[in-house]
Parts: C-alpha cells; sequence; structure tokens
C-alpha cells in the first residue's frame, strides 16, 4: 500500500483546539503575545516557529510536536502485523476513509470495523482467505465510514453492531453498551465509547493479535485528533481517559490517515505530547 497522508496538517490542528476550546482569534492573538498579521500568517501556511509555539502553549498543545508537524518532520513508524489484521483505505469524495478487518487464524473468523467508501477490497480479502464474517462493527454512523454497509451485510450475512448512543438505522442491527465484550477464537473484542465527534463513537480494544490494537475510528489520527465544535472537551476526555491509558505498544487503526501507535503518538501529536 502506498504511504497515506497524515490528516491534518498544522493548520487544521490549531484550528480544531482554538474552535473547541471557543477561542476567537482576536483572543487567541492576545493572549500569546502575537500580532493579529503573526496569526493570520500562520494560519495561511506561512509557519513560523516563535508565533507556533506561542500559540500552542496557550491552546495547550504540544509546542515540539505542532513546530515537528508544520515542518513535515515526522510520520508514524508503520506497525507490522504478519497475520489476522488488514487496513483497507478507499477513497471517499474529495478524503479517504479507513476500515479494518480482524480475524483468529484458526477458526478464521472474522470482524470488519466500518466498511470505507466500498467493500469490494474487503469481500476479496474475506473471499480469497477463506474468511466467515461473523461482525460488521461501527465506529460511528458518519455516511464515509458506513458508506457501503448495506452490501457488506448482505453479501456475508455478518450481525451489524452499533454503539447504543448512536444506533444504526440498518435493518436488524444490534447495539451494544459500553464494556461489552465480543470473541472471535482467540481475538478479544472490546467497546470503550470515545464519544465527542459524534454522539456514540466507539473504540473498539481487540487482543490476540501480534500487539494490541484499538480501532478508534475518528477519535485519534496520526499527529491530530477528531473535531467537534460542540463537544470538543468531551473527545479530548474521552481520549484522554479511555485510549492514552491503554498499553503503549498498542497500534491505533485511525478512521483517516495512517496507523500509528499510542506511544508514538504520546510523543508527537500536538493534542498529547507535553
Amino acid at each position: 500500500m502506498a504511504r497515506i497522508p497524515l490528516e491534518d496538517n498544522y493548520t487544521d490542528v490549531i484550528n480544531k483546539a482554538q474552535r473547541g476550546r471557543k477561542i476567537s482569534d482576536k483572543e487567541l492573538a492576545s493572549a500569546a503575545g502575537v500580532t493579529p498579521a503573526d496569526l493570520a500568517a500562520v494560519k495561511d501556511g506561512q509557519a513560523s516557529d516563535p508565533v507556533l509555539r506561542r500559540l500552542a502553549r496557550h491552546l495547550r498543545l504540544g509546542p515540539n510536536a505542532l513546530e515537528a508537524l508544520a515542518h513535515k518532520a515526522w510520520y508514524p513508524e508503520q506497525p507490522d502485523f504478519p497475520r489476522g489484521f488488514m487496513m483497507f483505505n478507499t477513497p471517499f469524495e474529495d478524503m479517504r476513509v479507513n476500515s479494518y478487518l480482524v480475524w483468529d487464524g484458526k477458526t478464521k473468523l472474522a470482524a470488519a470495523f466500518d466498511t470505507g467508501a466500498t467493500c469490494e477490497p474487503m469481500l476479496n480479502e474475506i473471499q480469497s482467505a477463506g474468511l466467515r464474517l461473523r461482525y460488521i462493527f461501527l465506529t460511528h454512523t458518519h455516511e464515509d465510514h458506513i458508506a457501503d454497509l448495506p452490501r457488506l451485510a448482505t453479501a456475508t450475512g455478518a450481525e451489524v453492531w452499533a454503539s447504543e448512543r448512536e444506533p444504526s438505522d440498518y435493518p436488524g442491527a444490534k447495539v451494544f453498551k459500553e464494556n461489552a465484550h465480543f470473541h472471535l477464537g482467540e481475538l478479544a473484542i472490546k467497546t470503550l465509547f470515545t464519544w465527542g465527534h459524534s454522539p456514540g463513537l466507539t473504540t473498539f480494544f481487540v487482543t490476540g493479535l501480534s500487539w494490541p490494537l484499538a480501532v478508534v475510528g475518528d477519535a485519534i489520527f496520526a499527529s491530530s485528533m477528531g473535531g467537534s465544535a460542540s463537544h470538543f472537551m468531551d473527545q479530548y476526555q474521552n481520549n484522554y481517559s479511555k485510549i492514552l491509558t491503554l498499553p503503549r505498544d498498542t497500534v491505533l487503526a485511525c478512521g483517516h490517515g495512517p496507523l500509528t501507535t499510542l506511544a508514538q503518538e504520546k510523543k508527537h501529536n500536538p493534542f498529547f505530547a507535553p
């Protein structure tokens, strides 16, 4: 697979933090001790390191991580899964979206997480690997993540599951509570409610693969996180308390952008880096 670009650049991160914390340009410039012209230049893509660092401190962002993002100086090292895991990156309008497949090597039982814009590559893998898809788990119900749900559910007969906070309108879909547990042979899947970006955004923590895996949807991206104009702090607190407390070697399977790891995000994500 070709290298997948980061979902957000440094201006996206600044805008998400500023909008989420409800700070106006005038308030931000004044608090950071920069001129309105300096702030406008940064937002226009003209990165000035001293200005960036001042803005970072007042937006509660990690200055070093934000500076590295502005200079495109970091990209997450990609984890290796020799078995039982596959990522699919498909185009949806002007963006690309990820969906995922995990399976138990002995029983060949599998679970899908979202469908992306098209489930055709996933269906091809299910067929070629001789898998039986038991579950389709939805991280949330935004259109880009479930665009091909009817096709995947019909083709496989798998159960569709979504959060009780954000049920799916797919006929026969079921809902789970937080800390629900599902099993596929040696794989265990636990639900964590990490809402904010959407009402029922869910992280699925999977054990039994080569690495602990958290399918986080749009909760966290490599070097960024999901935005929300009205529930940003809820999203931030849920990320911090439920995702950042997972084992440091946990792989984060994000809804957009590349795979990353919890250890890398604690160091390189402006929202969580010191």
